[in-house]
């Protein structure tokens, strides 16, 4: 992955956006890194890998609880009785 730093960023935009088609571009300010250009493509499959990731945690979950005995009904009982 490559680092630009923030000025060189600026200066060179064009640049930085052709590049971050191949890979992602870390831009970096006062010797942090404050962002990362990206392709829409590499956005987009982390943005679906995490929706995934938790799709199958929520799923886990449910497995757990459902061996531990929680049924919707008791789900709900223990819901409304918070109130």
């Amino acid at each position: 992955m490559r680092t630009v730093s923030a000025s060189e960023a600026k200066q060179g935009l064009a640049g930085v956006i052709e590049a971050a088609k191949r890979e992602p571009i870390i831009i970096r300010r006062q010797k942090h890194d404050v962002a990362v250009v990206m392709s829409v493509q590499e956005y987009e499959r982390l943005v679906h890998l995490n929706v995934a990731e938790f799709q199958r945690f929520c799923d886990q979950v449910g497995i757990s609880a459902a061996k531990g005995g929680l049924t919707e009904e008791k789900l709900a009982e223990l819901l409304s009785s918070e109130d």
